[in-house]
């Protein structure tokens, strides 16, 4: 395994001189090493989930220590760069790029940056700490493989967030956070089945289609992230705002109503 992380090495070294020519290693924390960052998610959580490994980094060595480089290398060995410069300030150039492996060695990689990295407690440490030119074998492949179900929720809740909702203009236009939100059948395979309301909303105001819009619940998400807590409840569910943080059934109550935005 040790070769895949070398190839990753060369790469972002490579990228950094075409890309950052004027940034020499002097200015770089422990003179450019690259650093494997599982200390957020962890290796699994970021395979089966996110359908990468935890980025690899390059850091400045200054006061605020800012990325110089982030590499995301997903499961089918295609590489995003982001490099930046003013001391990872502003980002200079994104280049894609791809590893020339088998995804089979890459998901060996993976299961050996778990064994080696994550299981022995070293989080977001230059790849040197990390032992990576060791043998998998199948009875550890097998055992990432199991792990899988325990990731479920959050692969289908990743899932959800891609997919399209019903919102009013009184959260998109208005400012207010979600008050009620519903989860119906779906109509096809884009449908969340989700639906999202200020909390007021009369039956005029709903039936007229200038009022409401498609969107993903992504979008919702990022401007209400309580709602994330129960993005993947059953076809059927209804929920009314009981307090900033907090969502209950709908008993036909009024909603807690708050603003996300000032208007």
């Amino acid at each position: 395994m040790h070769r895949i992380i070398n190839d990753i090495q060369i790469i972002i070294e490579n990228a950094m001189k075409e890309k950052l020519p004027e940034v020499s290693s002097d200015v770089l924390e422990e003179n450019g090493k690259v650093y494997y960052m599982n200390g957020k998610n962890g290796t699994e959580f970021d395979w089966f989930v996110n359908n990468h490994l935890p980025t690899f980094m390059v850091f400045y060595n200054d006061e605020k220590n800012l990325g110089a480089v982030k590499a995301t290398v997903y499961t089918d060995g295609w590489i995003d760069l982001y490099l930046y410069d003013e001391n990872g300030e502003h980002l200079a150039k994104e280049v894609q790029t791809q590893l020339d492996i088998d995804e089979s060695d890459l998901l060996k990689l993976a299961v050996c940056l778990r064994c080696n990295a994550d299981d022995k407690r070293i989080w977001d440490a230059a790849i040197d700490r990390i032992e990576s030119d060791v043998f998998t074998d199948d009875d550890a492949l097998a055992e990432f493989l199991n792990n899988r179900q325990y990731y479920e929720p959050s692969i289908r809740r990743k899932e959800l967030m891609g997919k399209l909702c019903v919102v009013s203009k009184k959260i998109t236009r208005d400012g207010w956070k979600v008050g009620f939100m519903l989860r119906e059948e779906l109509h096809d395979d884009e449908d969340s089945g989700w639906q999202f309301f200020a909390g007021d909303e009369d039956d005029e105001y709903i039936n007229n289609v200038e009022n409401v819009e498609l969107c993903k619940v992504y979008s919702i998400a990022g401007i209400d992230p309580v709602v994330i807590n129960h993005i993947d409840s059953p076809v059927g569910t209804r929920l009314i705002r009981k307090s900033s943080e907090e969502f209950e059934d709908d008993k036909k109550q009024p909603a807690f109503m708050e603003r996300w935005k000032s208007v």
